[in-house]
C-alpha cells in the first residue's frame, strides 16, 4: 500500500536532510510545477481531490483559486498552519519532525500556485525539535536555490520564515493566526473578506495545514489520477490516522481515506487494553462528536463520518473505555476549551467556563437534576451561528453527543451524589 507522506520517515533518525530527500525524489514536484503555469498547478490539485487535512476538509485547489491572480501590487502570502494544539491530535508533529523538506516543497509549490512571494510556517511553540528541523530545512532550501531570488533559475522570488506561535489554541484558527502573526491579539476576524482576498496585512493570503501541504509534492510528481487511486472512498488520497486512549498500541498510521474505525482501532492500534472494552470514541480530535462502539464499521472519510453523526476532523481518534468516566473525560476537554477561549464573544467566554463548572460539580457529587438541562441548553446556545468563530461550537460537539449517548452516566452522578467510576 503506497504511503507517500510517511514512506521516508524512520523512527530514531535525527534529521532527514536535503540530499537524502532529493535522492528519494524530493523537489521533482516543484520542478514540474515551475514548468507549468500557476493556474495549471491549481487545476492539478483540484483534479486530485485533495481536501484540507486540518479539520474543515475544504477542497485545497479550490481554496487557492479564490486568490485574485491579477492583484500583483504588493506582497502575497502562503502560511503553513502548524499550530497543532487540539487534545488528541499529533499527526502534524510526525511530518514536521520526520520529513521536513516534504512540507517545505509543498509550501513552495502552493506559493507558486497563488503567485506568493513570502511564506511563513506558523509553528506550535512547544514543538522545539520540529523548529530545529524547519530552520535546517529552510537553510538547505536556500542553499539549493529552492528559495530566495530566482527560484531554480526562474524569475520568481520566494522568501520563507519560521514563526513561533504565541502559545494559545486560538492562534490555530485561520484568522486568529493572521492576527497573531501581525503581532496582535489572537482573535477571529470578520468574514468576508476572506484571507484569500484580504489576509495578512490586508494582502491575498492562503493558509493551509501541514498535512495538506505535505500531499502537494506527490500530487505534482505523480499526477492527480494517481493520487485518487490511493483512497478506498470518494475522498482522495491517504490520511494520517491516530489513536490514543486505552489501546494496546497507540500511535499514528498513514492509511487510505475510507479506512474503517474497526481496522484503525482493532488492527493498527492492537485493540483495547487488557481488561477494558470499547464504549465509544471521538473520531477526529477533541472538537468532534462521540460515536459508539456499534459504529466501528464507519468509514473514516468526510461524508461517511458526517452521516454517522460526527466529523472526520483531524482523523485522530480518542477512545473511551468502560472503565473511564465519560463525564470526567468531557470535563478535561471542556476545561481546555474554556481556558483557551480568546474571550472575544460572550457565549464562548462565559458559556464554556460555566459548562466546565457544572461538569466539575457533577464529578464531585454536587450536581443537581437541573444541571443536565442547563448543559443541554448550552449545547444549543454555543452551537454554530451563535459565536464569532468555531471554537465554542467545536467544544460543545462532544458535550451534546455525550448527553445523548451517555445520559445514564449523567443521571447516575446526580442520583448517587458521586462519580460511579471512583
Amino acid at each position: 500500500m503506497p504511503t507517500p507522506l510517511t514512506a521516508e520517515i524512520r523512527p530514531g533518525r535525527e534529521y532527514f536532510d536535503v540530499v537524502a530527500y532529493e535522492a528519494s525524489g524530493g523537489y521533482q514536484g516543484l520542478r514540474k510545477a515551475l514548468a507549468a503555469t500557476p493556474q495549471a498547478v491549481q487545476q492539478a490539485v483540484i483534479k486530485s481531490g485533495l481536501r484540507g487535512r486540518g479539520g474543515a476538509g475544504f477542497p485545497t485547489g479550490q481554496k487557492w483559486s479564490f486568490v485574485p491572480m491579477d492583484d500583483t501590487a504588493g506582497h502575497r502570502y502562503v502560511i503553513v498552519n502548524a499550530d497543532e494544539k487540539e487534545p488528541g491530535t499529533m499527526k502534524d508533529r510526525l511530518l514536521l519532525e520526520g520529513n521536513t523538506h516534504q512540507l517545505i516543497e509543498g509550501t513552495i509549490i502552493a506559493a507558486w500556485a497563488v503567485n506568493a512571494d513570502i511564506a511563513y510556517i506558523f509553528l506550535r511553540r512547544e514543538y522545539t525539535l520540529a523548529a530545529r528541523h524547519i530552520e535546517k530545512a529552510i537553510a538547505e532550501a536556500y542553499q539549493r536555490g529552492y528559495l530566495g531570488k530566482g527560484v531554480l533559475g526562474s524569475s520568481w522570488n520566494l522568501e520563507m520564515r519560521l514563526h513561533l506561535s504565541a502559545g494559545r489554541y486560538m492562534c490555530g484558527e485561520e484568522t486568529g493566526l493572521l492576527n497573531a502573526l501581525e503581532g496582535r491579539r489572537a482573535i477571529p476576524r470578520n468574514k468576508p473578506p476572506f484571507p484569500q482576498v484580504s489576509g495578512l496585512w490586508g494582502r491575498p493570503t492562503v493558509v493551509n495545514n501541514v498535512e495538506t501541504l505535505s500531499n502537494v509534492p506527490h500530487i505534482l510528481r505523480e499526477g492527480p489520477e494517481w493520487y485518487r487511486t490511493l483512497s478506498s472512498s470518494v475522498d482522495a488520497g491517504t490520511k494520517i490516522f491516530g489513536v490514543s486512549g486505552k489501546v494496546k498500541k497507540p500511535g499514528l498510521w498513514e492509511l487510505p481515506m475510507g479506512t474503517t474505525l474497526r481496522e484503525i482501532i482493532m488492527e493498527h492500534a492492537g485493540g483495547m487494553a487488557d481488561g477494558t472494552k470499547l464504549r465509544g470514541m471521538i473520531p477526529g480530535g477533541a472538537s468532534t462528536d462521540f460515536l459508539t462502539a456499534e459504529q466501528l464499521d464507519v468509514k473514516m472519510d468526510f461524508d461517511s463520518v458526517a452521516k454517522a453523526g460526527s466529523r472526520l476532523g483531524t482523523g485522530t481518534v480518542v477512545v473511551l473505555d468502560d472503565h473511564t468516566c465519560p463525564i470526567g473525560m468531557l470535563l478535561s476537554l471542556e476545561k481546555f476549551f474554556a481556558r483557551e477561549s480568546c474571550g472575544w464573544c460572550t457565549p464562548c467566554r462565559e458559556g464554556l467556563p460555566w459548562v466546565a463548572k457544572i461538569l466539575q460539580a457533577l464529578e464531585e457529587g454536587k450536581g443537581e437534576p437541573r444541571d443536565i438541562e442547563v448543559l443541554e441548553q448550552h449545547g444549543k446556545l454555543l452551537g454554530p451561528g451563535r459565536t464569532f468563530c468555531a471554537l465554542a461550537p467545536g467544544a460543545v460537539e462532544p458535550l451534546q453527543s455525550a448527553l445523548r449517548l451517555f445520559k445514564e452516566d449523567f443521571d447516575a452522578h446526580v442520583r448517587q451524589k458521586r462519580c460511579p467510576y471512583t
